[in-house]
């Protein structure tokens, strides 16, 4: 019979969806991955890796304990988009990597 405390891969059970957001305003990707051990969750923003207040405690943005990830609110300016773009999330332990779909984040028009 199968011991309940097998080691599993992670696999994502909530995936972001499509985001529209007014500039300024605090907007939630949601991810929650499950595994054991309990995976650990990255977000990727257009390929590349999304810095969270883990890193940079002034960030904007911060990952949930379940492995959201929470915008204070969204940064837009004449200079840049930081925020809009696709994200993923990706969790991971020893046994392997999920993948969530893609969820585009869009800035409402000025």
């Amino acid at each position: 019979s199968h011991s309940q405390l097998e080691d599993t891969a992670p696999r994502i059970v909530e995936h972001p969806t499509d985001l529209l957001v007014s500039k300024g305003e605090p907007a939630t990707l949601s991810c929650k991955a499950e595994g054991r051990p309990a995976p650990a969750v990255e977000w990727y923003k257009d390929g590349e890796r999304v810095e969270t207040d883990r890193e940079d405690p002034r960030s904007h943005r911060t990952l949930l304990p379940g492995g959201s990830l929470f915008f204070l609110r969204i940064l837009h300016g004449r200079r840049g988009k930081p925020d809009e773009g696709v994200y993923v999330c990706v969790a991971r332990n020893y046994l392997g990597e999920a993948t969530s779909r893609n969820a585009s984040l869009e800035v409402a028009g000025e």
